[in-house]
């Protein structure tokens, strides 16, 4: 007697399903992941305190509101932009962060402005640093660092830490 075969369609996998398990394959050891949970913020503050300081024209149309917009507002609204691509609400929740992480920025920068640290090297020193912790996440991983080899897990970690977070509190992040 022959086993009749059933037609079994495969639900494809969406993009972010994909990219989150090969972003969770190389971090599975604790240590690992808890140098994600400290350094990742830390990058994007350092990401976005180095776009916020690089100059930005002056620029007439903007009248009195030229002050709000610079570098940063243009590489926010690109990773807004794909975030919602991938999971409209993990693009919410990273918008929430980045908005935090903007107000810390601000404090940086009025410190700056009178008389502390420069935005650009505050913001340089937490990058290095948080860049060197990841490295020693991926030496205590024991596993190439992914981001070398797609630039898109640049992207990934920030969201994929929320992601975990929603998980937690029970959100759906479709």
């Amino acid at each position: 007697m022959k086993k009749e075969r059933k037609n079994v369609t495969k639900v494809p996998q969406r993009e972010i399903d994909v990219l989150f398990t090969e972003y969770a394959a190389n971090r599975q050891h604790p240590s690992n992941r808890l140098i994600h949970w400290v350094c990742i913020p830390m990058i994007l503050f350092g990401i976005l305190g180095l776009a916020w300081s690089v100059p930005f024209p002056h620029l007439e149309f903007l009248g009195r509101y030229n002050g709000f917009l610079n570098w940063a507002s243009f590489l926010i609204a690109f990773v807004g932009y794909y975030y919602y691509r991938l999971s409209p609400v993990l693009s919410y929740m990273m918008l929430l962060l980045v908005f935090a992480l903007s107000l810390i920025v601000v404090q940086f920068e009025k410190w700056a402005l009178a008389g502390g640290p420069a935005l650009w090297l505050v913001s340089t020193v937490v990058l290095l640093f948080a860049a060197a912790g990841l490295f020693i996440g991926q030496k205590i991983e024991g596993k190439r660092s992914s981001f070398l080899s797609n630039v898109k897990f640049v992207l990934i970690g920030p969201i994929w830490l929320l992601q975990v977070l929603a998980i937690k509190i029970g959100l759906k992040r479709h």
